[in-house]
């Protein structure tokens, strides 16, 4: 059965300076444990510990960089998408 969602639930993110969190599908908002889509605002220097989530979790880089930091080192992504 469809379900229509009208609008995102804010999310409380861990770390060490204020970042938004608005989750559209997932956990709280719809109820599924193995899919997160979320629209997530970080501010510069925003750092959290790291994780190892039970869901698909994908990211989509509007502008800025990122910096990901994995058991193997660590990668610079830097926005390219043109809307």
């Amino acid at each position: 059965m469809p379900t229509a969602i009208y609008e995102p639930t804010r999310i409380q993110a861990a770390g060490n300076k204020p970042k938004l969190i608005d989750e559209f599908i997932g956990r709280v908002n719809s109820k599924d444990s193995q899919l997160s889509i979320a629209h997530v605002r970080s501010p510069e220097g925003w750092e959290e510990p790291g994780q190892t989530p039970e869901f698909d979790e994908y990211t989509i880089l509007l502008k800025g960089m990122i910096r990901v930091t994995h058991k193997d080192g660590s990668i610079d992504v830097r926005a390219r998408v043109k809307l």
